[in-house]
């Protein structure tokens, strides 16, 4: 029987003092191998709380893609074959890892990403912003998202491929982009989210941060369509 794919979960974290703990003892170890938390330079006690937890802690600069990037590097230094991406809040539920991961142990996708369900964070302008990019993905390359949800897995050689760039709010847009452009075979998959377990959100939870997700979002948009067009 063929070894099953090493896992690597990356969480992004700043300020999650309150809930990166519960989060990290939730996720299966039997399915993930490693669990790293990448700090953008917290001020709350999220590091240690991430350690006491179980997690390798690598702290870097703001910027949630610069984050993603190096959880990355993380995982490829410890051999792992597939990238889990989730939020440390606890609006991505560790309990739905199985269901997301099960496609790519089966073979049966090479990107799957959560599309939220139940009662979540999610504003109505977070909603429709996600819907709205997401059908323009769809006529520009067949493939339609409902959702710009952070749960999502890929294989790393599939990461690698997609020459992934964006260093702040708009790496999840990315790599729903370049897969789509890739021709990747792709599964939105409906999941349980839940509301954060403690604190604030940073994109939500002001007007300044949703604003400034928005323009990153955007710029990040036009920028690979731009590349499509060249």
């Amino acid at each position: 029987m063929a070894a099953r794919p090493r896992v690597a979960a990356i969480i992004p974290v700043i300020d999650e003092e309150g809930a990166i703990g519960m989060v990290i003892r939730a996720i299966p170890r039997e399915l993930v191998e490693n669990v790293i938390a990448v700090d953008g330079g917290s001020r709350d006690r999220t590091v240690e709380a991430a350690r006491a937890a179980g997690a390798v802690v690598v702290e870097t600069g703001r910027g949630y893609g610069r984050a993603c990037a190096a959880g990355v590097r993380a995982a490829e230094e410890r051999s792992a074959d597939i990238l889990l991406f989730l939020d440390g809040d606890g609006g991505d539920r560790p309990e739905a890892i199985p269901a997301l991961l099960a496609p790519l142990f089966e073979g049966r996708a090479d990107f799957v990403i959560a599309a939220r369900t139940g009662d979540s964070d999610l504003g109505v302008h977070q909603k429709l912003a996600g819907r709205l990019i997401g059908f323009l993905i769809g006529r520009l390359w067949g493939v339609s998202y409902s959702d710009m949800c952070a749960f999502r897995a890929i294989g790393v050689e599939t990461l690698r491929r997609l020459d992934m760039r964006e260093m702040t709010y708009g790496w999840n847009l990315e790599m729903q982009m370049r897969a789509a452009r890739s021709g990747l075979r792709v599964l939105e998959l409906p999941l349980p989210a839940g509301r954060r377990l403690a604190g604030r959100s940073k994109v939500a939870g002001t007007l300044k941060g949703s604003l400034k997700a928005g323009a990153r979002i955007a710029a990040t948009f036009l920028r690979i369509l731009f590349e499509r067009r060249r």
